[in-house]
Protein backbone atom coordinates (compact mmCIF):
# COMPACT_ATOMS: atom_id res chain seq x y z
CA UNK A 1 0.00 0.00 0.00
CA UNK A 2 1.15 3.32 -0.81
CA UNK A 3 2.55 6.25 2.04
CA UNK A 4 2.82 9.82 1.85
CA UNK A 5 6.14 9.72 1.71
CA UNK A 6 6.64 7.19 -1.32
CA UNK A 7 3.62 9.60 -3.11
CA UNK A 8 5.99 12.82 -2.63
CA UNK A 9 9.19 10.97 -3.64
CA UNK A 10 7.85 9.74 -6.50
CA UNK A 11 9.03 11.37 -9.60
CA UNK A 12 7.54 12.12 -12.99
CA UNK A 13 8.69 9.99 -16.01
CA UNK A 14 8.76 10.26 -19.83
CA UNK A 15 5.25 8.05 -20.00
CA UNK A 16 2.60 7.70 -16.81
CA UNK A 17 2.92 5.45 -14.30
CA UNK A 18 0.47 4.10 -12.06
CA UNK A 19 1.22 3.27 -8.28
CA UNK A 20 -1.29 0.94 -6.91
CA UNK A 21 -2.65 1.21 -3.23
CA UNK A 22 -4.95 -1.93 -3.95
CA UNK A 23 -8.39 -2.69 -4.52
CA UNK A 24 -7.88 -1.15 -8.00
CA UNK A 25 -6.83 2.51 -6.68
CA UNK A 26 -3.72 4.07 -7.55
CA UNK A 27 -2.30 7.24 -8.23
CA UNK A 28 -1.63 7.95 -11.77
CA UNK A 29 1.59 9.83 -12.12
CA UNK A 30 1.61 12.21 -15.43
CA UNK A 31 4.57 12.97 -17.68
CA UNK A 32 4.23 16.77 -16.54
CA UNK A 33 4.25 15.65 -12.95
CA UNK A 34 0.61 15.80 -11.64
CA UNK A 35 -0.92 13.26 -9.63
CA UNK A 36 -4.26 11.83 -10.61
CA UNK A 37 -6.35 9.55 -7.92
CA UNK A 38 -8.03 6.76 -9.73
CA UNK A 39 -10.19 3.84 -9.27
CA UNK A 40 -10.39 0.74 -11.89
CA UNK A 41 -13.33 -1.18 -11.69
CA UNK A 42 -15.80 -3.57 -13.42
CA UNK A 43 -19.57 -2.44 -14.14
CA UNK A 44 -22.14 -4.44 -15.98
CA UNK A 45 -19.35 -6.43 -17.33
CA UNK A 46 -17.33 -3.58 -18.55
CA UNK A 47 -13.82 -1.88 -16.93
CA UNK A 48 -14.33 1.49 -16.13
CA UNK A 49 -12.41 4.20 -14.16
CA UNK A 50 -13.31 6.68 -11.55
CA UNK A 51 -11.51 9.96 -10.69
CA UNK A 52 -10.99 10.30 -7.27
CA UNK A 53 -9.31 13.98 -7.22
CA UNK A 54 -5.81 15.18 -7.75
CA UNK A 55 -3.41 14.88 -5.44
CA UNK A 56 -2.02 16.62 -2.83
CA UNK A 57 -5.73 18.71 -2.56
CA UNK A 58 -7.22 14.92 -2.15
CA UNK A 59 -4.43 13.29 0.07
CA UNK A 60 -4.01 9.69 0.49
CA UNK A 61 -6.22 9.19 3.44
CA UNK A 62 -9.43 11.39 1.86
CA UNK A 63 -8.46 9.19 -1.91
CA UNK A 64 -9.24 5.93 0.14
CA UNK A 65 -12.08 7.05 1.88
CA UNK A 66 -13.45 8.31 -1.36
CA UNK A 67 -12.36 4.52 -2.72
CA UNK A 68 -14.59 2.93 -0.11
CA UNK A 69 -17.57 4.86 -0.80
CA UNK A 70 -17.28 4.25 -4.58
CA UNK A 71 -16.82 0.34 -3.26
CA UNK A 72 -19.76 0.62 -1.42
CA UNK A 73 -21.57 1.79 -4.00
CA UNK A 74 -20.86 -0.70 -6.50
CA UNK A 75 -21.41 -3.38 -3.37
CA UNK A 76 -25.35 -1.80 -3.83
CA UNK A 77 -25.08 -2.17 -8.01
CA UNK A 78 -24.66 1.08 -8.05
CA UNK A 79 -22.31 2.58 -11.06
CA UNK A 80 -19.89 5.29 -9.21
CA UNK A 81 -19.19 6.92 -12.13
CA UNK A 82 -23.04 7.58 -13.05
CA UNK A 83 -23.84 8.15 -9.42
CA UNK A 84 -21.38 10.80 -9.31
CA UNK A 85 -22.89 12.68 -12.67
CA UNK A 86 -26.33 12.73 -10.41
CA UNK A 87 -25.31 14.15 -7.99
CA UNK A 88 -24.05 17.59 -8.66
CA UNK A 89 -26.71 19.47 -6.46
CA UNK A 90 -24.37 20.67 -2.95
CA UNK A 91 -25.56 19.58 0.18
CA UNK A 92 -26.56 23.29 1.35
CA UNK A 93 -28.67 23.12 -1.67
CA UNK A 94 -30.00 20.04 -0.59
CA UNK A 95 -30.46 21.24 2.89
CA UNK A 96 -32.35 24.36 2.43
CA UNK A 97 -35.11 22.59 0.01
CA UNK A 98 -35.60 20.01 2.14
CA UNK A 99 -36.02 22.59 5.57
CA UNK A 100 -38.26 24.76 2.82
CA UNK A 101 -40.62 21.45 2.48
CA UNK A 102 -40.26 20.04 6.40
CA UNK A 103 -40.95 23.58 8.08
CA UNK A 104 -44.35 23.48 6.51
CA UNK A 105 -46.38 22.00 9.86
CA UNK A 106 -43.53 22.62 12.47
CA UNK A 107 -43.73 25.55 14.97
CA UNK A 108 -42.10 28.42 13.03
CA UNK A 109 -39.52 29.25 15.65
CA UNK A 110 -38.68 25.58 15.93
CA UNK A 111 -38.64 25.63 12.14
CA UNK A 112 -35.97 28.82 12.33
CA UNK A 113 -33.67 27.24 14.80
CA UNK A 114 -33.01 24.26 12.75
CA UNK A 115 -31.94 25.91 10.24
CA UNK A 116 -29.92 28.20 11.84
CA UNK A 117 -27.76 25.14 13.66
CA UNK A 118 -27.26 23.96 10.15
CA UNK A 119 -25.95 27.35 9.01
CA UNK A 120 -23.34 27.73 12.24
CA UNK A 121 -22.27 23.99 12.31
CA UNK A 122 -23.20 22.81 9.33
CA UNK A 123 -22.94 24.52 5.95
CA UNK A 124 -19.23 25.61 6.70
CA UNK A 125 -18.04 22.29 6.93
CA UNK A 126 -20.19 20.26 3.99
CA UNK A 127 -22.35 23.11 2.81
CA UNK A 128 -20.20 23.36 -0.74
CA UNK A 129 -19.55 19.47 -1.24
CA UNK A 130 -21.34 18.19 -3.79
CA UNK A 131 -23.87 15.04 -2.06
CA UNK A 132 -22.07 12.11 -4.37
CA UNK A 133 -18.36 13.56 -2.89
CA UNK A 134 -19.59 13.96 1.16
CA UNK A 135 -17.84 10.65 3.02
CA UNK A 136 -19.11 9.51 6.13
CA UNK A 137 -16.01 10.39 7.67
CA UNK A 138 -17.02 14.48 7.13
CA UNK A 139 -20.70 14.02 9.25
CA UNK A 140 -18.87 12.34 12.43
CA UNK A 141 -16.30 14.91 12.34
CA UNK A 142 -18.40 17.68 11.95
CA UNK A 143 -20.60 16.59 15.26
CA UNK A 144 -17.44 15.68 16.67
CA UNK A 145 -16.52 19.34 16.46
CA UNK A 146 -20.15 20.07 17.43
CA UNK A 147 -19.67 17.76 20.55
CA UNK A 148 -16.07 19.14 21.80
CA UNK A 149 -17.74 22.34 22.71
CA UNK A 150 -19.74 21.35 25.31
CA UNK A 151 -22.96 20.93 22.80
CA UNK A 152 -22.97 17.12 23.07
CA UNK A 153 -27.46 17.06 22.66
CA UNK A 154 -26.68 19.57 19.99
CA UNK A 155 -24.45 17.58 18.18
CA UNK A 156 -26.92 14.40 18.45
CA UNK A 157 -29.94 16.51 17.23
CA UNK A 158 -27.16 17.97 14.10
CA UNK A 159 -26.40 14.53 12.80
CA UNK A 160 -30.01 13.59 12.78
CA UNK A 161 -30.94 16.72 10.78
CA UNK A 162 -28.28 15.62 8.40
CA UNK A 163 -29.91 11.99 8.17
CA UNK A 164 -33.41 13.64 7.69
CA UNK A 165 -31.96 16.08 4.46
CA UNK A 166 -30.00 12.57 2.78
CA UNK A 167 -33.16 10.45 2.98
CA UNK A 168 -34.99 13.65 1.43
CA UNK A 169 -31.89 13.97 -1.22
CA UNK A 170 -32.48 9.88 -2.04
CA UNK A 171 -36.26 10.06 -2.13
CA UNK A 172 -36.07 13.21 -5.01
CA UNK A 173 -33.23 11.00 -7.32
CA UNK A 174 -30.52 13.64 -6.17
CA UNK A 175 -28.45 10.95 -4.86
CA UNK A 176 -28.53 7.16 -4.68
CA UNK A 177 -26.38 7.14 -1.55
CA UNK A 178 -26.86 8.52 2.23
CA UNK A 179 -23.33 8.13 4.15
CA UNK A 180 -25.22 9.17 7.27
CA UNK A 181 -27.99 5.95 7.26
CA UNK A 182 -26.07 3.32 9.27
CA UNK A 183 -24.48 6.12 11.55
CA UNK A 184 -25.78 6.16 15.27
CA UNK A 185 -25.27 9.10 17.87
CA UNK A 186 -23.54 6.22 20.15
CA UNK A 187 -21.27 5.10 17.11
CA UNK A 188 -19.52 8.57 17.22
CA UNK A 189 -20.66 10.83 20.54
CA UNK A 190 -19.38 9.75 23.24
CA UNK A 191 -21.82 8.41 25.64
CA UNK A 192 -23.90 10.55 28.21
CA UNK A 193 -25.61 7.89 31.60
CA UNK A 194 -28.55 10.23 32.17
CA UNK A 195 -30.29 8.67 35.22
CA UNK A 196 -34.38 8.64 33.92
CA UNK A 197 -36.82 9.99 36.37
CA UNK A 198 -40.56 8.78 37.26
CA UNK A 199 -42.95 11.54 35.64
CA UNK A 200 -46.32 11.98 34.36
CA UNK A 201 -47.53 12.15 30.47
CA UNK A 202 -48.68 15.75 29.40
CA UNK A 203 -51.51 14.71 28.83
CA UNK A 204 -51.65 14.18 32.64
CA UNK A 205 -50.45 17.59 33.17
CA UNK A 206 -54.03 19.78 34.58
CA UNK A 207 -54.80 16.71 36.93
CA UNK A 208 -51.64 17.23 38.56
CA UNK A 209 -51.82 21.14 38.81
CA UNK A 210 -55.48 20.53 40.05
CA UNK A 211 -54.18 18.35 42.49
CA UNK A 212 -51.22 20.66 43.58
CA UNK A 213 -54.06 23.82 43.71
CA UNK A 214 -56.03 21.71 46.07
CA UNK A 215 -53.43 19.91 48.48
CA UNK A 216 -54.47 20.26 51.68
CA UNK A 217 -51.07 19.49 53.53
CA UNK A 218 -49.11 22.29 54.50
CA UNK A 219 -48.95 25.67 52.74
CA UNK A 220 -45.70 25.66 51.89
CA UNK A 221 -45.16 22.11 50.33
CA UNK A 222 -48.30 23.49 48.05
CA UNK A 223 -46.10 26.75 47.38
CA UNK A 224 -43.16 24.92 46.83
CA UNK A 225 -44.52 22.27 44.53
CA UNK A 226 -46.18 25.39 42.47
CA UNK A 227 -43.05 26.87 42.14
CA UNK A 228 -41.32 24.19 41.16
CA UNK A 229 -44.01 23.65 38.11
CA UNK A 230 -43.59 27.02 37.08
CA UNK A 231 -39.53 27.01 37.72
CA UNK A 232 -38.20 23.36 36.70
CA UNK A 233 -35.20 23.97 39.38
CA UNK A 234 -33.60 21.17 40.85
CA UNK A 235 -35.32 20.17 44.18
CA UNK A 236 -32.06 20.42 45.92
CA UNK A 237 -31.99 24.02 44.20
CA UNK A 238 -35.40 24.88 45.07
CA UNK A 239 -35.42 23.38 49.25
CA UNK A 240 -32.63 25.50 49.67
CA UNK A 241 -33.29 28.77 48.39
CA UNK A 242 -32.65 31.85 50.72
CA UNK A 243 -34.18 34.93 50.18
CA UNK A 244 -31.13 36.72 49.18
CA UNK A 245 -31.57 34.74 46.27
CA UNK A 246 -34.06 36.53 45.05
CA UNK A 247 -34.43 40.22 42.83
CA UNK A 248 -37.96 40.69 43.08
CA UNK A 249 -37.55 44.36 41.11
CA UNK A 250 -35.63 42.58 38.35
CA UNK A 251 -37.89 39.22 39.15
CA UNK A 252 -34.72 37.33 38.84
CA UNK A 253 -33.74 34.31 40.81
CA UNK A 254 -29.97 34.04 40.89
CA UNK A 255 -28.96 30.91 42.32
CA UNK A 256 -24.71 30.91 43.22
CA UNK A 257 -22.09 28.41 42.05
CA UNK A 258 -22.08 26.49 45.35
CA UNK A 259 -25.52 25.12 45.23
CA UNK A 260 -25.61 24.14 41.26
CA UNK A 261 -24.73 21.53 39.97
CA UNK A 262 -22.67 22.40 37.11
CA UNK A 263 -20.77 24.66 40.04
CA UNK A 264 -22.02 28.19 38.00
CA UNK A 265 -24.49 30.86 38.76
CA UNK A 266 -27.75 30.15 37.67
CA UNK A 267 -30.22 32.50 36.46
CA UNK A 268 -33.99 31.76 36.68
CA UNK A 269 -36.64 34.47 34.84
CA UNK A 270 -39.62 34.67 36.86
CA UNK A 271 -42.85 35.00 35.54
CA UNK A 272 -45.91 37.03 37.69
CA UNK A 273 -47.15 33.63 38.46
CA UNK A 274 -44.17 32.90 40.61
CA UNK A 275 -43.71 36.06 41.55
CA UNK A 276 -47.52 35.90 43.27
CA UNK A 277 -46.12 32.39 44.98
CA UNK A 278 -43.36 34.21 46.45
CA UNK A 279 -44.74 37.28 47.88
CA UNK A 280 -47.48 34.44 49.80
CA UNK A 281 -44.13 32.32 51.09
CA UNK A 282 -42.70 36.05 52.13
CA UNK A 283 -45.70 36.47 54.33
CA UNK A 284 -45.06 32.70 55.46
CA UNK A 285 -41.43 32.96 56.42
CA UNK A 286 -41.19 34.87 59.82
CA UNK A 287 -37.80 36.95 58.43
CA UNK A 288 -36.43 33.52 57.97
CA UNK A 289 -33.60 33.44 55.91
CA UNK A 290 -34.88 29.89 53.90
CA UNK A 291 -37.77 30.52 51.93
CA UNK A 292 -38.71 26.32 52.68
CA UNK A 293 -37.75 26.04 56.41
CA UNK A 294 -37.86 22.61 57.62
CA UNK A 295 -40.99 22.20 60.20
CA UNK A 296 -38.61 20.63 62.90
CA UNK A 297 -35.58 22.97 62.33
CA UNK A 298 -36.44 26.03 60.82
CA UNK A 299 -32.77 26.59 60.36
CA UNK A 300 -32.76 23.39 58.27
CA UNK A 301 -34.15 23.81 54.97
CA UNK A 302 -37.60 21.41 54.22
CA UNK A 303 -36.69 17.41 53.17
CA UNK A 304 -36.26 16.28 49.84
CA UNK A 305 -39.28 13.70 50.68
CA UNK A 306 -41.26 16.54 51.78
CA UNK A 307 -42.09 16.94 48.45
CA UNK A 308 -41.57 13.32 46.92
CA UNK A 309 -44.37 12.08 50.15
CA UNK A 310 -46.65 15.27 49.10
CA UNK A 311 -46.95 13.42 45.02
CA UNK A 312 -47.73 10.55 47.10
CA UNK A 313 -50.50 11.07 48.97
CA UNK A 314 -51.80 13.33 45.79
CA UNK A 315 -52.13 9.76 44.14
CA UNK A 316 -48.66 9.75 42.34
CA UNK A 317 -46.27 7.25 43.90
CA UNK A 318 -44.07 6.01 41.10
CA UNK A 319 -45.52 8.09 38.35
CA UNK A 320 -43.77 11.91 39.32
CA UNK A 321 -40.99 13.01 41.13
CA UNK A 322 -40.01 16.55 41.81
CA UNK A 323 -37.06 15.98 39.05
CA UNK A 324 -40.11 14.87 36.61
CA UNK A 325 -41.38 18.80 36.36
CA UNK A 326 -37.83 18.97 34.81
CA UNK A 327 -38.55 16.51 32.18
CA UNK A 328 -42.19 17.33 31.68
CA UNK A 329 -40.87 21.15 30.99
CA UNK A 330 -38.12 20.11 28.31
CA UNK A 331 -40.46 17.69 26.43
CA UNK A 332 -43.49 20.46 25.96
CA UNK A 333 -41.01 23.64 25.57
CA UNK A 334 -39.35 21.62 22.70
CA UNK A 335 -42.55 20.35 21.24
CA UNK A 336 -44.05 24.22 21.47
CA UNK A 337 -40.66 25.00 19.15
CA UNK A 338 -38.55 27.11 21.85
CA UNK A 339 -34.91 27.02 21.20
CA UNK A 340 -33.06 23.97 22.09
CA UNK A 341 -30.32 26.27 23.37
CA UNK A 342 -32.59 28.26 25.37
CA UNK A 343 -34.37 25.19 27.70
CA UNK A 344 -30.77 23.42 28.23
CA UNK A 345 -29.45 26.82 30.01
CA UNK A 346 -32.63 27.34 32.00
CA UNK A 347 -32.39 23.31 32.86
CA UNK A 348 -28.86 24.08 33.47
CA UNK A 349 -27.84 21.51 31.12
CA UNK A 350 -25.09 23.22 29.77
CA UNK A 351 -21.64 21.46 30.34
CA UNK A 352 -19.34 24.33 30.34
CA UNK A 353 -15.69 24.95 30.02
CA UNK A 354 -13.37 27.18 32.20
CA UNK A 355 -14.18 29.93 29.28
CA UNK A 356 -17.82 29.89 28.98
CA UNK A 357 -18.65 29.45 33.12
CA UNK A 358 -18.46 32.94 33.17
CA UNK A 359 -21.26 33.84 31.14
CA UNK A 360 -23.03 31.02 29.92
CA UNK A 361 -25.04 31.47 32.78
CA UNK A 362 -26.69 34.75 31.69
CA UNK A 363 -26.76 33.99 28.47
CA UNK A 364 -30.24 34.58 26.22
CA UNK A 365 -31.66 36.21 29.38
CA UNK A 366 -34.38 38.08 27.76
CA UNK A 367 -36.11 35.24 25.56
CA UNK A 368 -35.44 32.95 28.51
CA UNK A 369 -37.68 35.49 30.79
CA UNK A 370 -40.05 35.41 27.72
CA UNK A 371 -40.05 31.67 27.30
CA UNK A 372 -40.74 30.92 31.21
CA UNK A 373 -43.67 33.60 31.36
CA UNK A 374 -45.05 31.54 28.32
CA UNK A 375 -44.53 28.24 30.35
CA UNK A 376 -46.61 29.55 33.52
CA UNK A 377 -48.76 30.91 30.98
CA UNK A 378 -49.38 26.84 29.81
CA UNK A 379 -49.72 25.90 32.95
CA UNK A 380 -52.34 28.34 34.34
CA UNK A 381 -54.26 27.01 30.98
CA UNK A 382 -54.02 23.68 31.28
CA UNK A 383 -55.12 24.14 35.51
CA UNK A 384 -58.08 25.38 33.90
CA UNK A 385 -58.47 23.09 31.19
CA UNK A 386 -58.98 20.31 33.98
CA UNK A 387 -61.58 22.22 35.84
CA UNK A 388 -63.93 22.75 33.23
CA UNK A 389 -63.05 18.69 32.52
CA UNK A 390 -64.20 18.54 35.93
CA UNK A 391 -67.25 20.20 35.79
CA UNK A 392 -68.76 18.33 32.24
CA UNK A 393 -67.58 15.31 34.42
CA UNK A 394 -70.00 16.26 37.44
CA UNK A 395 -72.54 17.22 35.28
CA UNK A 396 -72.30 13.84 33.33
Amino acid sequence: MLTDSAIRSAKRAERPRKLSDGGGLYLLVASNGGRYWRYNYRYAGKQKTLALGVYPDVGLARARERHVEARRLLADGIDPSAERKTATKTFEEVAREWHAHWKSNRHERHAHYVLKRLEADVFPRIGSLRLGEIPTSAFRDMVRRIESRGAADIAKRVLQTCGQIMRYAMTNDYTSHNPVAGIKPGDVLKPHSRRNYPRIDQNELPRLLKAIEGYVGAEHTRLALKLMALTFVRTSELIGAKWSEFDVAAARWVIPAERMKMKTPHIVPLSRQALAVLHRLRELSFDRELVFPGDLRPSKPMSNNTLLFALYRMGYRGRMTGHGFRGVASTILHEQGWPHEHIELQLAHQERNSVSAAYNHAQYLQPRAQMMQAWADYLDQRRNEEGDGQEQRDAA
